[in-house]
């Protein structure tokens, strides 16, 4: 597959990313949504940002950090697995682990206010 046409089928598979943004840069492609980079297409392969948390998930499939030569590793950009790159669905749910920091991801509702107590009162 031609670059241009994997990057146009990446970026079709990707649509349903509010304000998605590709630039071109270094020989290659960068995936924005708004002002938060969160994925690479270069030559014909897609990699999204990893963290803690989502990284075991492309590990576990044998997928590879970006290496865009012998000499440059970006340990935190993983490629996707093929088969999520074909479904949309399943692709914009790992795009948005990608775009969100993980410490979003985790958290857990607070309340402003200690919760309140039910009080039975007794007549006498």
């Amino acid at each position: 597959m031609r670059a241009d046409s994997f990057k146009d089928f990446a970026l079709d598979q990707l649509g349903q990313i509010p304000q998605l943004v590709c630039k071109a840069m270094f020989g290659g492609h960068g995936l924005y949504q708004g002002e938060t980079f969160f994925g690479i297409i270069h030559k014909g392969r897609l990699y999204l940002k990893t963290n803690g948390v989502t990284q075991s998930a492309y590990a576990a499939r044998g997928m590879q950090p970006f290496r865009p030569n012998g000499k440059q590793l970006l340990a935190h950009y993983y490629e996707v697995p093929v088969d999520i790159l074909e479904d949309a669905e399943q692709l914009g749910a790992w795009a948005r682990q990608a775009i969100t920091p993980p410490t979003a991801q985790l958290m857990l509702p607070f309340h402003d206010h200690p919760p309140t107590r039910d009080v039975l009162t007794h007549g006498s």
